[in-house]
């Protein structure tokens, strides 16, 4: 990649890192992406599913010419306060940071942009689809519900996350499932409210609350296969008002982590089958919330070869690492046409260089990679049969 486009995106970087769009406000980024895209000849359309941006790219001739492929980056940061003080580009808006590396993923997929529009070797048609909100806010759905494949039609999509841990611009290559299905739950208990001093005169959801939250722990212990990943996490508890009353209602809240269907269906009648049970046991009524965020982020088998391939030609290559309990909302994405998601290393992830760590940021050493890999697997994609 040339030096001047390398420091180009780095300085495009580091302006997305000083001043981040909280997911559901990445009104900013989105004209910044807009405005660089037009400037390379890119055909644009803002304000698909909220502030989604899709850039696309035709070329006349060849024997990819009535195809189309989709590359995917998304553009939202977190509600973390940045620990960064002596980085010069930190962010400058108050409680709002890129502890999650999206600015890279942005600046990435323009890099990209850039070496399409500059390479005459590839035919068909790429759609650079820039997600917002992929935080917990919905962007894949949003943007899927707004038209996008409809609208912007694609044989497959590729993605990538940035992974601290993993070296430095290798790419990781997943067999099948990349990173988790995550649910938040809730359970609720309603008993009987009354003075503490009377407990028999009182149904204390508390005491169902605190056998469901040991109970739960045995649904992946002795409910779900050993050999298969899931995870049940309470986190919330919230129950009473005084400490000389027996609340009326305790609530328990929580996440679910897991890698098949099987294991997240299990997990689902588990947690209902427990709640009920206790709730029947102790007089009381229970009710459970069980909301799936995204599915599990699984590669299509093609595309999993087609990115590999790519990735082999660009870079180091690894197809050994385990999957992750972390989500990604670009699962969304491959429900509805294939593609495969891969990690490019950031690097070590010690010192406060993870993910969501408020002293975290992206390697900037790792855009032209990133770059090179996601106009890589699309020209490939393009002329695969």
């Amino acid at each position: 990649m040339d030096a001047l486009l390398i420091d180009e995106l780095t300085g495009w970087r580091r302006h997305l890192h000083a001043n981040p769009g909280l997911t559901l406000h990445e009104g900013p980024t989105a004209v910044f992406v807009a405005e660089k895209l037009r400037a390379l000849g890119v055909d644009v359309v803002e304000g698909v599913g909220g502030h989604g941006v899709v850039g696309t790219i035709r070329r006349a001739g060849g024997t990819g010419s009535n195809r189309a492929v989709g590359l995917r980056g998304d553009m939202d940061a977190l509600p973390i306060q940045e620990l960064n003080p002596l980085l010069p580009y930190r962010s400058i808006v108050p409680g709002v940071m890129h502890a999650c590396g999206h600015d890279g993923h942005t600046v990435a997929l323009l890099g990209a942009a850039a070496l399409l529009v500059a390479d005459p070797d590839w035919s068909g048609t790429v759609h650079l689809v820039f997600q917002p909100a992929e935080e917990g806010g919905g962007g894949a759905r949003a943007m899927i519900a707004a038209g996008l494949f409809a609208r912007f039609p694609m044989e497959r999509i590729f993605g990538w996350h940035n992974w601290p841990g993993l070296a430095a611009g290798t790419i990781a290559v997943h067999d099948s499932a990349v990173m988790a299905a995550g649910a938040r739950f809730a359970i609720s208990f309603e008993g009987h409210a009354g003075h503490a001093a009377l407990p028999h005169l009182t149904r204390d959801p508390m005491l169902g609350a605190g056998h469901c939250i040991v109970a739960l722990q045995s649904i992946i212990a002795r409910n779900i296969d050993p050999l298969q990943a899931g995870v049940v996490s309470v986190t919330v508890a919230e129950a009473g008002e005084a400490q000389n009353q027996v609340s009326h209602r305790a609530r328990l809240k929580g996440t679910a982590r897991w890698l098949t269907d099987a294991t997240g269906t299990a997990i689902e009648q588990g947690m209902r089958r427990i709640a009920g049970g206790i709730a029947a046991a102790f007089g009381l009524e229970a009710e459970v919330e069980f909301r799936v965020g995204v599915p599990v982020t699984a590669n299509h088998p093609a595309e999993r070869e087609l990115a590999a391939a790519a990735a082999g030609a660009v870079t180091e290559l690894r197809r050994d690492l385990a999957p992750a309990m972390t989500g990604e909302d670009f699962s969304w994405f491959l429900k509805q046409v294939p593609g495969a998601f891969v990690w490019i290393g950031n690097g070590p992830g010690d010192g406060g260089r993870e993910l969501h760590n408020p002293a975290y940021d992206f390697n900037d050493a790792i855009l032209p990679v990133a770059s090179r890999y996601l106009a890589e697997v699309a020209k490939r994609a393009l002329a695969a049969g």
